[in-house]
């Protein structure tokens, strides 16, 4: 007797009955259908989920800071859901300094083909940090690196959380934030002695310098993480 599923590979079901894929036509600005997940998700974390619309046929949720490693964590792991491939961790601010600074992770169903928006709102001000889902997803490795070397946003519970596209001594602040000066806060000829004393070709060497002959090159930081045996991203 059918039960409406499809079995897959790995063993868990699927509808039998899902629409092939198709390209949307003619989307509402707002007011578009409501990804299925949100009635899931405010009847399991009643209270957590702030806030939820629909812009230009995609949803996005506004989550409780301090429920939302639960949150993506269910909405990893639970049958009906399967959010089984993060694509992006990123981080808004808004000119307006009234408005609140948002992280922003980008969560994809491959087997519903589904697309959720989570959002944390963090006052400015408080300390910007929010949990790590790097023991969810390991693609937020460098994501959540990336965000925090631009934003400054710290991931609780990340492995590794360093700067990633600037020096680890960058000593400037965070690119992406709208306090930071257009031409950096240091003098161009600042900015340029920083960068020579950071030595990168120790670290990123043409002819592909091993750690050994580099490590006196290393920052300190570097060379106790190396010494301790400490993963250093690299």
């Amino acid at each position: 007797m059918s039960n409406g599923f499809t079995p897959t590979a790995a063993g868990r079901a699927l509808p039998g009955d899902a629409a092939p894929p198709s390209t949307p036509k003619e989307i509402p600005h707002r007011g578009g259908a409501m990804n299925p997940s949100v009635d899931a998700l405010h009847g399991r974390f009643a209270g957590a989920i702030t806030r939820a619309e629909v812009v230009w046929g995609e949803t996005t949720i506004v989550v409780d800071g301090a429920r939302v490693h639960d949150i993506i964590q269910w909405l990893h792991d639970d049958d009906a859901q399967r959010y089984d491939y993060l694509s992006d961790v990123t981080a808004v601010e808004f000119r307006d300094l009234e408005e609140p600074i948002e992280v922003v992770w980008h969560l994809r169903s491959l087997p519903f083909r589904r697309f959720l928006r989570v959002k944390v709102q963090l006052e400015r001000g408080s300390t910007l940090e929010v949990p790590s889902v790097w023991d969810i997803y390991k693609s937020a490795d460098w994501l959540e690196r990336e965000c925090y070397d631009m934003f400054g946003i710290r991931f609780n519970g990340h492995p590794d959380l360093r700067r990633l596209l600037m020096w680890e001594q960058y000593a400037e602040g965070f690119p992406l934030r709208k306090d930071f000066p257009l031409r950096g806060r240091f003098s161009r000829s600042e900015q340029l002695r920083q960068a020579l004393a950071a030595n990168p070709e120790a670290r990123y060497s043409k002819e592909e310098l091993s750690i050994a002959e580099a490590f006196e090159d290393l920052p300190n930081d570097m060379q106790r993480r190396l010494e301790s045996g400490e993963p250093t991203g690299e």
